[in-house]
């Protein structure tokens, strides 16, 4: 069943009320640093998918910052039923991607964290696929889900602003299941992907779960 048999005819329970404080509204960061965007050599090609999205205005923890909330205040407004909803067999649910936003967002940041720190030791990839399957965000409350994110995502925030400056260029790279060296990036770079892949799966869930098109800002 797509997207739109499904909204026609599924009786969703109540949107949930969002009744926690926002943990980033006693953030009490207000300048944040400007961190130019990568040139293409600081990441790998297939991130471009990521990159696009974002702007040339060297303002990403602002945005970092500010579509934390944006994407709280969207996804409350979904129907409670559509946060466990699949459009195809496989694809995984809203839930299944928050989950999967918080998870990738660690593993950049600590990947970061090592290059800021000089330490270039090539790391191991995650499998996103298996990640989700063993998350059982299905079960998880979206209060939870949000709760954990908001602490990752000032974490992350703070990691960027108070890195020394020559670290942002500092590289690092990944390896493949052959041990191989891949996906070379600056600490910048990882830094504008969070920003992306996040834009990236907002995009995903608009087009595709809900049947929007996006004609300006994705959120």
């Amino acid at each position: 069943m797509g997207p739109i048999a499904f909204m026609r005819h599924v009786q969703f329970k109540p949107k949930l009320r969002d009744n926690k404080p926002n943990l980033l509204e006693g953030f009490s960061l207000k300048n944040f640093r400007h961190i130019p965007k990568p040139d293409k050599s600081e990441y790998p090609a297939y991130s471009h998918i990521y990159f696009d999205l974002l702007n040339d205005d060297d303002s990403v923890l602002s945005l970092l910052y500010e579509n934390a909330f944006k994407l709280r205040k969207f996804i409350y407004s979904l129907p409670e039923d559509m946060l466990t909803f699949r459009y195809a067999s496989g694809k995984w649910t809203i839930k299944e991607i928050l989950v999967h936003l918080i998870d990738d967002e660690r593993i950049f940041a600590y990947r970061a964290l090592r290059y800021a720190r000089n330490d270039n030791t090539p790391l191991h990839g995650f499998d996103q696929d298996n990640y989700a399957n063993y998350s059982q965000a299905n079960n998880r409350s979206l209060e939870s889900i949000f709760e954990e994110y908001q602490s990752v995502r000032n974490s992350t925030i703070l990691l960027f602003q108070y890195l020394p400056e020559e670290a942002l260029l500092r590289r690092g790279a990944g390896l493949d299941e052959h041990n191989n060296i891949i996906n070379e990036r600056t600490v910048r770079a990882l830094a504008y992907h969070i920003a992306g892949h996040e834009l990236r799966h907002i995009k995903i869930i608009k087009e595709r779960y809900l049947n929007l098109t996006i004609e300006n800002e994705i959120i």
